[in-house]
């Protein structure tokens, strides 16, 4: 009983060795596999040497195996260099003086196809004091429990300013959900205009895109904001991987919310995040007086977006309709 218990969590732990190894491969064609083969083999010597009644020498070589894969993974660190695809080339920064928020980098793209756009990052300057409205976007492209958050903060002059935490892809690398375990990608956190990072997802990339208008108060969305640039800054000064279940597009907005109520329950929807809007509907986060079923549907801005012209007001059109925007915007919380 406890051998066969030895040799599954054996078997387990190399499965995710190799895993590991493989998203973690030699960049050399001729060194690519040496590392898979080298664990094969230990693993083969070790059953043998278990399989003779060897214990002592087997259970030293998975000792010594052990001390060398944990050096080696906590020894991985983000380093915030390579050759990234030109929509993730930057991380926005920030400062904020008085009432004054001062950004950097800041994405403004016009995307014509998925490989033809006009690469702009801009410096932006915006009046906290006149934040009047804040966004939930969540953006699908497959199964529906699985979906991209966006958050889009609303100005008095008809600004939008939308935050993305995302995958920071190199330039010849693909999402991996499986890879987001094995840090494989580092993070990235974006500001946009809605033409650029929404119009993206559902012009381009053809994802089926919902807003809601939320509930927080003013101090609350401004709170939110500053809490977006700072965590900005420090993943500029100090890169970090990404995750797939604990640091990803929800999971560190969750977080940034905690700051602002250190109350908020923890919930599978949080990691279903197709499901967050949901969420966020139980927490009265929504505009009250209607259903879920009605805000969704009210709020499935896709065709709005196909439909706008370059001459349009992406942001305006895309909320015609929208609970919250059925009037002018009021402020923050109403």
């Amino acid at each position: 009983m406890l051998l066969g218990l030895s040799i599954l969590l054996l078997f387990l732990g190399s499965v995710w060795v190799l895993l590991a190894m493989w998203f973690h491969r030699p960049d050399s064609k001729r060194l690519r596999y040496m590392p898979i083969a080298s664990w094969s083999l230990w693993l083969v010597v070790v059953l043998f040497l278990a399989a003779i009644g060897r214990y002592p020498p087997a259970l030293g070589l998975i000792l010594f195996a052990v001390i060398l894969i944990v050096l080696w993974w906590r020894g991985l660190r983000a380093q915030g260099i390579s050759d990234w695809a030109d929509d993730m080339a930057m991380t926005t920064t920030g400062r904020i003086v008085g009432e004054r928020l001062e950004l950097q980098q800041v994405r403004n793209f016009n995307w014509r196809s998925e490989t033809d756009y006009d690469v702009r990052w801009d410096e932006r300057v915006y009046d906290l004091a006149k934040l009047q409205t804040v966004d939930m976007i969540s953006s699908y492209w497959g199964p529906r429990a699985i979906a991209h958050i966006l958050v889009s903060f609303g100005f008095e002059d008809g600004r939008y300013l939308t935050f993305s935490v995302e995958i920071r892809r190199a330039r010849t690398e693909e999402f991996s959900a499986l890879g987001g375990f094995f840090k494989h990608f580092e993070l990235n956190i974006v500001a946009s205009d809605e033409h650029d990072i929404v119009r993206v997802r559902t012009n381009i990339r053809h994802e089926d895109a919902y807003l809601y208008r939320t509930r927080l108060s003013a101090d609350d969305g401004r709170e939110l904001l500053e809490a977006y640039v700072a965590a900005a800054n420090e993943l500029a000064a100090r890169p970090r991987y990404y995750h797939t279940l604990t640091a990803n597009c929800t999971t560190v907005v969750f977080r940034l919310l905690r700051r602002i109520h250190p109350n908020l329950p923890l919930d599978y929807r949080l990691w279903l995040s197709g499901y967050l809007d949901e969420y966020v509907y139980a927490l009265d986060g929504l505009q009250p007086n209607y259903s879920m079923t009605e805000l969704r549907q009210r709020g499935r801005i896709t065709q709005r977006a196909r439909q706008v012209c370059d001459g349009d007001d992406f942001s305006h059109c895309i909320r015609d309709g929208v609970p919250g925007y059925d009037h002018s915007p009021g402020p923050v919380g109403q």
